[in-house]
C-alpha cells in the first residue's frame, strides 16, 4: 500500500505549484501513516458470521474509508448484509493490490461485535477468533463460538497474555483487548462531551486515546478542519503515551499540557498552597472581568468629525448611550472596542443623511478612521494588555480590594498580593497560576480559538481556573475528560465531576465509571485500596480481574541506615524479572537513591522514557509518577510520601497513586512505621 502511495505520478493531476505541494504533503503524510511497525501484526482477529447475519443501522459497515464495492469483496452487500462471510480485524485497513480489503479496520462498524458480542447476544456472529503473537509471529489462535449451546464461557487466555504482556518501552494500544464497556465509551459519538472516572488499571487513558482515533476514523474532514489536543499533565506523561495514536495510524493530534496552554509569560515563579487555591477559584474569572470593564470609562465631551467644509457633532449622552449598549451584548473587550468607532461612525452617517446626502460604506470606514473618532475610542474604551491587568491586580492592593469586593475576602487579597511588586509584566516572576490568570484576561479581551475535541487526562488536578482555560479550547466542540478524584493530588483537586465538568463548560457531559481493572493485580489494588476510606470516602473500589499470587512484598528494615541498600537490592531482585522497573520515592530522596543505584552500577532512566533492553530501570519522582505503569515497582518509604504533602489527605492520594503503579508486583521498603490508614 504504501509503495502504491510513493508510485502515484502527480503531473497530470496539479493545476499549479500550490496544488503539487498541497498533493506531495498529503502523500508524505500518508506513507507516514502507512509505516510497519517493528513486531505489530496486521491483524489480531476474525470474525466468522451466521449466513443472513444483518445489524442494523449500519449503513456503511466497513467504515467512512470503504466503497460499495469494497463492502461487497469482503464478503458483505455494502448494506450491512454479512452472508457467512469472514472478516479479519486489524489495528489498520489494509488492502491487496487490487484494492480489495484483507483487513478490516478495528473502527469500522463490522468490527465493533469483536468486542461488544456475547453469547446473550452474539449479534450475528458466529465464531470469534483472537490471535497470539510473539515477537510478531504468530505462535496461537483461540476460537470461542458465540452459538454452540454446548460451549461454556471460559476466560480468553489469549486476552488476559495480553493484558498481561511486560511493559517494555511507551504505552501501546490495546485494541486487541477492549472491554465492552471501553469499548461504549470508545464509539459513542463526537456532538458529546464524556467524564471517565475511573481507578488504577481499569484503562482510562487507553479509552481516550482510542476515542480520539475512533473519532478522527467517524469524523475525519470535519476534524481535520478544526483539530484536535490531548492535553496531559506533565511532559513525562505525554512521551510516555505519545506513541499510541501514530500506531494507530493517527499524526496529527497535537498533545499538550496545561501550562503549554497558557504559556503567554515566563513562569519563575512558584505560589504557596493557599496563594495558589485563591487564584485557581473560578471566582477570579469575575474580578478579572470587573478589572478589565473598569477601563471603559462614561463620555464626557462630545466627538466632533469635520469632513471637507462640514462638522458633524455627536453629543456624549449619545456617546454614553453607544458605549451602554456595547457593554450591554457582553462582547469580548477587544471586539467591542473595534466595533466603537464603527458606532460612532455610523451615528455621523445618520446625519448625514439626514441632511440630504448619500454616504455609502466606504465614508462609514473614513469616519471611523477619523483622528477626531480615534481620539474618542482611546479615551472612552482604551486597549489593556492582559499580562499588565494581571500585573496590576497582583501589586495595586486598592485596584484588587476595589474589583474583588464581596468576592473574595480579606485575607484571601493579602495572599495573593505580590510582596514585592513587579515593575513590569517582563520582570515579573510569574506563576503557574498567574499564567492561568493571564490566560483567563486574554479570552476576556480576545475569544480563544476552539478545537473540534480536546481529550483532557489527569483532570482531576486541574484548578476551576484550569478547567476555564482548557474548556476555551473545545467551547465549540467537545472533549473527553478522564481522571481519579482518589489520586487528586493538589490542593486545589476537584471534589466532583459535576463541579468540574461546570467549570468547564460541559455541565451536560456524560459521566460514566470504569471499576473494573486490568492491569493492577489483585492483591497490589486491594491493599492500596485501604486507603480510599479516609481519602476519597464514597468512591468505588475497583475490582481486579487480575490474580498474581505474591504480587505484594512488604519489606521492613530495623535499621534507618540500612533501607538505601536494602531498596537497591529490591530493584537488583526485580530487574530478574522480564518487563519495566519502577523506583519510585519522595521527591527529597531522589538525589540519594540515584547516588546508590550509580554507586551499584546501574544507569536508571528519567520517567518517560524508552526502556530497552540495557535499561529497564526507571527512577521516579513520586510527583511525576502519576499515569505511568511498570512491570515491577520498588515503592522507597510510603511515610515520606505522605509527609512531603502539605497536609495529610493529599499525602496519602500520593500514596495511592505510588502504591498503583505496578502491573506484576510491587515492593515496599519501609525504615519509618507505615502510615496507620494502610492497617
Amino acid at each position: 500500500m504504501r509503495e502504491q502511495v510513493a508510485a502515484l505520478n502527480l503531473a497530470d493531476v496539479t493545476a499549479n505549484w500550490v496544488n503539487a505541494a498541497v498533493l506531495e504533503s498529503q502523500i508524505e503524510n500518508r506513507i507516514k501513516e502507512l509505516a510497519d511497525l517493528t513486531h505489530t501484526p496486521l491483524f489480531f482477529g476474525r470474525l466468522d458470521y451466521l449466513p443472513g447475519a444483518r445489524r442494523d443501522g449500519d449503513q456503511d459497515p466497513l467504515g467512512p474509508d470503504a466503497d460499495t464495492a469494497t463492502a461487497t469483496d469482503a464478503g458483505g452487500d455494502g448494506d450491512g448484509d454479512d452472508e457467512g462471510h469472514r472478516f479479519y480485524i486489524g489495528r489498520r485497513h489494509v488492502h491487496d493490490a487490487d484494492g480489495d480489503p484483507m483487513v478490516i479496520d478495528w473502527r469500522a462498524p463490522v468490527s465493533q461485535p469483536f468486542y461488544r458480542a456475547s453469547r446473550k447476544d452474539p449479534q450475528g456472529v458466529d465464531l470469534r477468533r483472537r490471535f497470539g503473537y510473539t515477537g510478531g509471529e504468530l505462535t496461537a489462535y483461540e476460537d470461542e463460538n458465540l452459538t454452540d449451546p454446548m460451549e461454556h464461557d471460559r476466560t480468553s487466555r489469549l486476552l488476559q497474555a495480553e493484558i498481561e504482556r511486560p511493559r517494555v518501552g511507551p504505552m501501546r494500544d490495546i485494541v486487541a483487548t477492549i472491554q465492552p464497556e471501553q469499548d461504549e465509551i470508545v464509539r459513542s459519538g463526537l456532538a458529546g462531551t464524556v467524564c471517565v472516572q475511573g481507578g488504577p488499571g481499569t484503562g482510562k487513558t487507553a479509552v481516550g486515546l482510542h476515542r480520539v482515533a475512533y473519532l478522527l476514523y467517524a469524523h475525519r474532514e470535519r476534524l481535520a478542519r478544526t483539530g484536535t489536543l490531548v492535553i496531559g499533565p506533565n511532559r513525562s506523561f505525554l512521551h510516555y503515551i505519545e506513541q499510541v495514536l501514530p500506531a494507530l495510524g493517527e499524526l496529527a493530534v497535537q498533545q499538550a499540557t496545561v501550562d503549554d496552554l497558557v504559556a503567554h509569560v515566563d513562569v519563575r515563579g512558584t505560589d504557596d498552597a493557599t496563594a495558589a487555591v485563591v487564584k485557581g477559584d473560578a471566582r477570579m474569572a469575575t474580578v478579572l472581568r470587573r478589572a478589565l470593564r473598569s477601563h471603559v470609562t462614561a463620555p464626557t465631551e462630545p466627538v466632533v468629525v469635520v469632513r471637507g467644509s462640514r462638522r458633524w457633532r455627536i453629543p456624549a449622552y449619545e456617546l454614553a448611550e453607544i458605549v451602554e449598549e456595547l457593554q450591554g451584548r457582553d462582547m469580548r473587550y477587544g471586539a467591542a472596542r473595534e466595533a466603537l468607532p464603527q458606532r460612532i461612525a455610523h451615528a455621523v452617517l445618520v446625519r448625514m443623511e439626514e441632511s440630504g446626502e448619500a454616504p455609502d460604506d466606504r465614508v462609514q470606514d473614513a469616519v471611523a478612521r477619523n483622528p477626531a473618532v480615534k481620539a474618542a475610542v482611546k479615551t472612552i474604551w482604551p486597549p489593556v494588555d492582559p499580562a499588565k491587568l494581571v500585573l496590576r491586580l497582583l501589586s495595586d492592593a486598592d485596584f484588587l480590594a476595589e474589583h474583588a469586593d464581596g468576592v473574595l475576602t480579606a485575607d484571601e487579597q493579602r495572599s495573593v498580593l505580590w510582596a514585592k511588586p513587579a515593575r513590569s509584566p517582563r520582570s515579573a516572576k510569574w506563576s503557574r497560576a498567574d499564567a492561568v490568570l493571564i490566560d483567563e484576561a486574554r479570552d476576556l479581551v480576545e475569544r480563544t480559538h476552539s478545537l473540534g475535541h480536546v481529550v483532557l487526562d489527569e483532570a482531576q488536578d486541574l484548578s476551576p481556573m484550569q478547567y476555564r482555560a482548557v474548556g476555551r479550547r473545545c467551547s465549540t466542540g467537545s472533549a473527553t475528560v478522564l481522571g481519579d478524584l482518589a489520586q487528586g493530588t493538589t490542593p486545589w483537586a476537584t471534589g466532583s465531576w459535576a463541579e468540574a465538568l461546570s467549570h468547564l463548560g460541559k455541565p451536560e457531559a456524560l459521566v460514566e465509571e470504569l471499576t473494573a481493572g486490568f492491569r493492577v493485580p489483585r492483591e497490589v489494588i486491594a491493599y492500596a485500596s485501604r486507603l480510599l476510606p479516609h481519602m476519597s470516602p464514597g468512591l468505588t473500589e475497583v475490582s481486579s480481574v487480575r490474580e498474581s499470587p505474591g504480587s505484594l512484598e512488604i519489606q521492613h528494615i530495623a535499621d534507618a541506615d540500612a533501607q538505601v541498600t536494602a531498596v537497591v537490592a529490591a530493584c537488583e531482585e526485580s530487574l530478574r524479572h522480564e518487563g519495566s522497573i519502577g523506583l519510585i520515592a519522595a521527591d527529597d530522596r531522589i538525589p540519594e537513591l540515584a547516588k546508590a543505584l550509580a554507586a551499584a552500577g546501574h544507569s536508571p532512566i528519567a520517567p518517560g522514557e524508552e526502556t530497552t533492553a540495557d535499561s529497564r530501570l526507571t527512577l521516579v519522582p513520586v510527583s511525576l509518577a502519576k499515569g505511568l505503569e511498570y512491570d515491577y515497582v520498588v515503592l522507597a518509604e510510603p511515610a515520606a510520601v505522605v509527609a512531603g504533602e502539605p497536609d495529610e489527605r493529599t499525602g496519602l492520594r500520593r500514596l495511592y497513586v505510588a502504591l498503583t503503579r505496578a502491573v506484576s508486583g510491587l515492593t515496599v521498603v519501609h525504615a519509618e512505621p507505615l502510615p496507620e490508614q494502610l492497617g
